[in-house]
């Protein structure tokens, strides 16, 4: 089983209305084909500069390639990501 993980700190402001827009883009990928376990948290230590994170689950590999490559995503990391996030960090876990 793989789990994908990002931890980020979006350019708006906390509780504006493209903060809720962002995070409800961002729960509509839990419905691409084989991801599993979908969670968005938000942040609340002071220990780093991040304010939420996105995890999911997946399988396998196949299962998270196919994620990766599927147009509901790209268009997310397009469309919706890389204009509205600050820092991010990506971590992937073999579980």
């Amino acid at each position: 089983m793989i789990r994908h993980s990002v931890v980020f700190k979006l350019i708006h402001s906390s509780g504006s209305p493209e903060e809720r827009e962002f995070l409800d883009e961002a729960v509509k990928l839990k419905s691409v084909p084989g991801v599993m376990k979908f969670e968005v948290m938000k942040q609340i230590s002071s220990k780093n500069p991040y304010n939420f994170g996105i995890s999911m689950e997946f399988e396998d590999q196949k299962s998270y390639d196919f994620y990766t490559n599927h147009p509901d995503h790209i268009r997310f990391v397009q469309e919706i990501w890389i204009p509205n996030v600050e820092i991010f960090m990506e971590i992937d876990y073999l579980v």
